[in-house]
């Protein structure tokens, strides 16, 4: 499973900050989040950007048991 950590609005929509979620890939680590967290944080997870060990990556990039995907949501500055 891979380590998976959540920042700003996609924290509060999970209600915790880390996770271990099962996925080969991206991709389906997000959608084991997504069914694990529910609607409201479906909804963010599709506008986030997606990281696995401090690089941005695809959906489509392999995970492991020691990657950390990390998602964060778009931030507004003024």
């Amino acid at each position: 499973m891979a380590r998976l950590r959540l920042f700003g609005q996609a924290r509060e929509a999970a209600c915790t900050a880390r996770d271990e979620v099962p996925g080969d890939c991206v991709a389906e680590v997000v959608a084991a989040a997504t069914h694990r967290y529910g609607d409201d944080f479906a909804r963010l997870a599709a506008i986030c950007r997606v990281w696995v060990n401090g690089e941005e990556a695809l959906p489509t990039t392999a995970v492991g048991a020691d990657d950390e995907v990390a998602l964060l949501p778009p931030v507004s500055g003024g």
